[in-house]
């Protein structure tokens, strides 16, 4: 089930595919309910999260190091709240689409903004990472279900 197949240099979505395309505050699991020449996808879950920009998370001055010999003082750099809370949603969809994946044995497909990707990547269980048979470095997730299939199906391996 969810077996890549290529031809003519597209990419096809077999049966049963689950593929998730996922930014830094929203994310779509879908699994390919229609077949290899019709592909359908249909929304399996839906998040999203509220993530404002940083300078209205925090409002705090950089924070100082003094240095041990001497009066020396450096500034230290502020936390970026809004990329900490995009990476610890990619964070949480991996880990949905590992619990996904491990339950039904499907392929799986991933289609993300490239900087959400990274992370995508870097926080992959092995297991999962060994059913993925294509990563799409694009932000699709505001696109609808038959545009996200157009993308798929167009990308070239």
């Amino acid at each position: 089930m969810g077996i890549l197949e290529t031809g003519r240099g597209q990419l096809k979505i077999a049966h049963g595919t689950l593929v998730m395309a996922l930014d830094g505050g929203k994310m779509l699991l879908m699994r390919n309910t229609g077949d290899v020449p019709t592909p359908v996808l249909q929304t399996v879950e839906e998040r999203a999260t509220e993530n404002p920009r940083t300078s209205l998370k925090g409002t705090d001055r950089p924070g100082r190091s003094f240095s041990r010999i001497g009066s020396r003082r450096s500034a230290v750099g502020d936390t970026d709240w809004h990329e900490e809370e995009e990476r610890r949603f990619a964070i949480d969809a991996v880990q949905l689409l590992a619990e996904a994946q491990a339950k039904e044995g499907a392929s799986v497909i991933v289609l993300a903004a490239p900087s959400v990707l990274g992370t995508f990547r870097k926080h992959c269980p092995h297991m999962l990472e060994q059913s993925i048979i294509a990563e799409i470095g694009k932000d699709v997730v505001n696109l609808a279900a038959d545009d996200i299939v157009k993308v798929v199906t167009a990308y070239e391996p």
